[in-house]
Parts: structure tokens; sequence; C-alpha cells
């Protein structure tokens, strides 16, 4: 497969480094890349407006003006798939990254082996997100790809499925469920959560990116917490 990979950090040894180790898992892997390397956030969201088919991202946190966190926010306000990788010095940035469904964090100085896991898994993820669902509804067929659908829920006889539009559809919650992968979570009776979503989980509600708001049934907050420590 033909990945393009973004590497951006201020420091050039610490490009350099990064840079030889992604070559290295792309040429053992069988992998195509194509790589970019950015020595700030700003030059690489300048390139970003022209090209923004990039599908990794390996970001040190700790840069000059705009720091990796912000520019990864930045991101995602139009982009859900790319792969966030952060690389940080510092372990007191990681509660940031999940509001932006960071992939993984990587301590400097980088270890080889670790950096090629986060990237397997990075192009596992890439390929899960171009499964998509078909849903037939109103005389019309919806295809709808996973990785768009926040969350679902039951109404009756119906399910709402929450993508980048509502679909409403005649089924059991269930019969999604079976179809969904293991990025979901059902929540009691009446939702299905993506857990790459979730911005907060209080213990009467799950809060998602966009702002919905889903109540957590009594009883629910452990194991909504177990499965997003599990995902990662």
């Amino acid at each position: 497969m033909k990945y393009k990979i973004a590497i951006c950090d201020d420091s050039d040894a610490d490009r350099q480094y990064v840079l030889n180790m992604v070559d290295r898992w792309a040429a053992s892997a069988g992998h195509v890349v194509h790589t970019d390397a950015f020595a700030s956030a700003e030059s690489f969201l300048f390139r970003y407006a022209e090209e923004s088919d990039y599908d990794i991202l390996l970001l040190d946190i700790e840069m000059g003006a705009m720091d990796g966190v912000t520019m990864a926010k930045q991101l995602r306000k139009n982009n859900d798939t790319v792969q966030i990788v952060f690389i940080t010095g510092y372990s007191d940035y990681i509660s940031e990254g999940y509001e932006v469904a960071a992939l993984h964090y990587l301590m400097k100085p980088v270890k080889e082996e670790k950096l090629c896991s986060v990237l397997n898994r990075a192009v596992e993820k890439l390929s899960r997100n171009e499964k998509v669902l078909n849903f037939e509804t109103g005389g019309e067929m919806v295809r709808v790809p996973i990785y768009q659908i926040r969350y679902a829920d039951v109404f009756g006889n119906y399910v709402t499925i929450h993508a980048l539009s509502d679909v409403r559809v005649k089924m059991a919650l269930s019969e999604l469920e079976k179809q969904l992968d293991e990025r979901f979570y059902r929540v009691g009776r009446s939702a299905i959560i993506n857990l790459t979503q979730i911005s907060r989980v209080t213990k009467t509600e799950i809060k998602l990116s966009d702002g919905a708001a889903i109540p957590l049934p009594r009883g629910a907050y452990d194991g909504i917490n177990r499965a997003i420590i599990n995902m990662g």
C-alpha cells in the first residue's frame, strides 16, 4: 500500500532520526511511503492547505509559535481520518490527546520498535476506515463509511445513525452492532457510541467531540471507560 506521511519537528536531528526509522519500517513492511518533513506547524499547515491527503502525521508537541496539539485541533475540524501520533519529551501532555483522537504518544528518544508498532496500527486503522455500510431508507440505498458514524440511537423500531448526516433505518440496534467493529461500544439498550469520537465521560453522560451528549445509564460509567482504555 502507498501512504503519505508527514513528520513535523523543529529539531533537525530528531526529524532526520524519525524519517530514517519510517523509511526502514516501510522497506521491511513492504509499503510505499512518501514522506515530507517540516520544521514547524505553520510550514506544515501551509503545505496542507494545498495537499490535504496525508495519511499519518508524526508530530512533535513542543514546537515554536504553534505547538503540535493546537495544530492537531485545527486539522481535526475537517479531517477525521488522518492518524495523528504525538512525539514528546514530556508525559504531561497525554490528556490533550483525547480531544484530537490521537492514535498514540511516543516519548523521546523514540524507540524504533515502538514506532514500527504504532505505524502498523495506523495503517490498520486507515484500511478499516475504508469499510462502508449500506442502508436502505426511503426507497434508496445510502452508503455510510463506518468511521463517519459518531453514534446511533434507537427509538421504537427505528435506529438513527448519526454520521455526516442522519440516516434513519428500520432495524434493531443489535443488528447494526453486528456490522460495526471494536471502535464501537453499546451503551445500555438504546445507543452505540464511536469510542474515537468521545471527548469526555461523566457519571451521567458521554460528551462527543461534536458537542452531542448521550445520557449514560446507571452503572455504565466503568464499562465505557474500560472500553476506551482497551481500544488504545
